[in-house]
């Protein structure tokens, strides 16, 4: 949050919305990319995914292009870590199960307030930690074949990679966002995030989506699930810390099982309504725990 100014109860709370918003649109994309992953390559649904994303953005922010040279540059640097973190996880994902990578690469919501702490000297408040380790807990139920166990290898290293740049992408939001500059970074990271996914699908040729229903499927992942996620990330950071964001974050999780229930036929199982749970519960600490220490001071 690199706005100076304490930020009013109803934007903070707009905000906050905001990032609860993200998480359920990306948790969609679990249900959405289902069936479509398996008639693309991934780094072609990425590189059209995001292309989409960025003409979108870029169409309609086309004002917030007159921008300066620093917000440039920080929209270069947060959409390279990205856009790396993506293709990273996703290389990562082709040695490890879908389960595992989904846990490693949630840690990010740990790893966020130790950067945060680390390099932007946020103060992070006791009921913001024991958010943390409660969202740890329900992502490992949400996401683990508990009787698998957890294996370290170079898919899980790959991920745990990722995870560290997702924290850090979070961290360089949270220090560089402001309502002013919120759709110009977006417009920025978009199109480096495309540039960076695209490269990485060139050597074998860009496929597009091959039926008219994928494509229906494709706008929906890089617009909804895509576009407007990110720039509620980076509106939204401008105004609340960015533990608290990774917090709420980690609800996407959450809401991949709400649709995977709801949409794709899947049976409610105990570790979906305790993991859920603990995550809500953590997303209600860190909403709640400035207003506590607020009444304390």
């Amino acid at each position: 949050m690199s706005s100076a100014a304490e930020p009013t109860r109803g934007l903070r709370n707009l905000a906050l919305a905001s990032l609860v918003l993200m998480a359920m649109l990306w948790g969609s994309t679990f249900f959405s990319m289902k069936g479509l992953t398996g008639r693309m390559a991934v780094p072609d649904l990425l590189a059209v995914r995001f292309l989409v994303a960025a003409l979108a953005t870029g169409l309609i922010g086309w004002r917030a292009w007159r921008m300066s040279r620093a917000t440039l540059v920080r929209g270069v640097v947060i959409g390279a870590i990205y856009g790396t973190a993506q293709l990273v996880q996703t290389t990562g994902l082709a040695h490890t199960a879908a389960s595992v990578s989904g846990f490693v690469t949630g840690l990010y919501v740990v790893i966020t307030p130790f950067l945060a702490a680390w390099l932007l000297r946020e103060r992070i408040l006791p009921a913001t930690w024991l958010a943390v380790l409660l969202a740890t807990v329900g992502l490992g139920l949400l996401t683990l074949d508990l009787e698998a166990g957890l294996r370290t290898g170079t898919g899980e290293l790959l991920t745990l990679v990722s995870a560290v740049m997702y924290a850090g992408h979070i961290v360089a939001v949270d220090r560089w966002s402001t309502g002013s500059t919120a759709m110009s970074l977006t417009v920025v990271q978009m199109a480096t995030v495309a540039a960076v996914c695209s490269l990485a699908a060139l050597p074998g040729g860009i496929q597009l989506p091959p039926t008219a229903g994928d494509w229906g499927l494709m706008l929906y992942l890089a617009l909804l699930a895509g576009a407007l996620p990110i720039f509620l990330q980076v509106w939204a950071q401008s105004v609340v810390e960015s533990s608290t964001a990774a917090v709420l974050m980690a609800g996407e999780p959450v809401w991949a099982a709400v649709f995977a229930v709801l949409l794709g036929g899947e049976l409610l199982s105990w570790q979906m309504v305790v993991g859920g749970g603990l995550t809500v519960v953590a997303m209600m600490l860190v909403i709640q725990a400035p207003r506590w220490a607020a009444r304390r001071a």
